[in-house]
């Protein structure tokens, strides 16, 4: 009896699946032809198939199978995943409007309130709220000496509280993270809290905590409410400056100098660069990059290295795009893989080292490269992007025209792996020592 039972399980699982598969086959031939990719089953999709501890590696591994550009079933709903550095620019630049949609994830939606503030919106709610943020930071000093002249004065904070750890070992999480929130709000407020404010160290560690949880959750798409621009809209947007402008370049900076714990070469080089262009006795300034090929490298490569938001954040086509050989639905979820255009081989000559030789040329000068895509592009860019690279270029040139690092561990020890790798890379704790130059 046991026997007929599991038979017969079988049996409708297997009519069931294949009922499934005809049902798809179907309804993809009438949507138009979506990108090859691996067989869903029915109600999970390609769900079962993912490994969400590594998931990049696992989307890597089914692009050598399927190709730069296939899809994914995430439930029932299809979604198309970009991999390679020409297919996302392809999308992303030359197809700006037709892939210039956010799609979505469901601690995504939640964060933005279902579609408000200036991340998750859409439409024209997206627009206005672009335009409010582009306004508003412009009236606040985004782009001009009043921005720069706040940054280099938190760096001179954060130099003070760097001299008060008197060469012990420390960890710089929570230092970055009061440095660069600060300078945002700076620019909300008017105004910055001291290092030891309590209320202050509580947002902070509201913040971290929120996109250390964010790394694991990305998922399928849900619906938008329809445009409209009001307070919760502003609010949500005040909170996307604070925590997109705080988390992902505090991270950057505390991934950076592990980084240059594990490579002191590097770290001498910028000493001298840093002491030729600037010296010891003028704070640096943002003109001074243009003077500063190698450090100017070292950062980009940092950024490259360590593929903070290896997924991308999702987009979604505004209409039925044909793309390549295939067409892609209206409202179709696209995943445009940065991790795959900031390791593409084809762009850099060694994607998983550490090389500030990727952005420099043989006479040492800097070199742009287009594989070079922390900030997404096309519509959808990085609003923070010109104060993400002012912040990282005045904070490390600081911190190095005073400091030598040390690590109170073998720098062969140091494991440059991210801790938490699913939405965003983290790096792994860890101590080191400024010691006063």
């Amino acid at each position: 009896m046991d026997f007929l039972t599991t038979t017969t399980f079988l049996l409708i699982t297997c009519v069931i699946f294949l009922i499934f598969n005809l049902t798809y086959t179907r309804k993809s031939q009438k949507k138009g032809r979506l990108p090859p990719g691996p067989i869903p089953l029915p109600m999970v999709g390609n769900i079962l198939q993912l490994n969400f501890a590594e998931v990049f590696k696992s989307l890597q591994q089914l692009s050598e199978k399927y190709g730069p550009v296939y899809t994914l079933h995430m439930g029932m709903e299809p979604v198309v995943v970009l991999c390679s550095c020409d297919a996302v620019k392809e999308a992303l630049v030359d197809n700006a409007e037709d892939f210039g949609a956010r799609g979505h994830m469901p601690l995504l939606d939640k964060m933005s309130a279902g579609g408000y503030g200036v991340v998750g919106s859409n439409g024209e709610r997206w627009k206005q709220m672009r335009r409010f943020s582009l306004m508003t930071l412009r009236n606040f000093g985004m782009g001009k000496r009043s921005i720069e002249s706040r940054i280099q004065e938190e760096a001179q904070f954060l130099t003070e509280e760097f001299k008060k750890t008197k060469c012990h070992p420390v960890d710089p999480t929570f230092f970055f993270s009061k440095a660069v929130s600060n300078v945002i709000c700076s620019v909300v407020f008017g105004k910055r809290f001291e290092y030891d404010n309590k209320e202050f160290l509580r947002l902070l560690g509201f913040l971290h905590e929120i996109f250390k949880g964010f790394s694991s959750c990305w998922g399928q798409e849900k619906g938008i409410p329809q445009s409209e621009f009001n307070m919760e809209g502003i609010v949500n947007t005040t909170f996307d400056l604070f925590g997109a402008g705080t988390e992902t370049v505090s991270t950057t900076l505390r991934y950076g100098l592990l980084i240059l714990l594990k490579h002191p070469d590097v770290e001498e080089h910028m000493h001298k660069e840093i002491d030729h262009a600037i010296g010891r006795n003028r704070a640096p300034c943002i003109e001074d990059r243009s003077h500063m090929p190698y450090t100017d490298a070292v950062i980009h490569e940092i950024q490259r290295f360590i593929d903070l938001i290896p997924l991308g954040i999702p987009h979604k086509v505004t209409r039925d795009v044909h793309f390549r050989e295939f067409v892609i639905p209206k409202g179709t979820t696209v995943y445009p893989m940065l991790s795959a255009v900031l390791r593409d081989p084809k762009q850099f000559k060694h994607p998983e080292q550490f090389n500030p030789g990727h952005f420099l040329d043989g006479n040492g000068k800097f070199s742009r490269n287009d594989g070079y895509m922390p900030f997404s592009a096309g519509k959808r860019i990085c609003l923070g992007e010109g104060l993400a690279k002012m912040e990282l270029f005045l904070f490390l040139t600081t911190i190095l025209q005073n400091f030598s690092l040390r690590s109170p561990v073998d720098p062969e020890e140091l494991d440059l792996t991210p801790l938490l790798s699913g939405f965003g890379n983290f790096p792994r704790p860890y101590k080191m020592c400024f010691i006063p130059r």
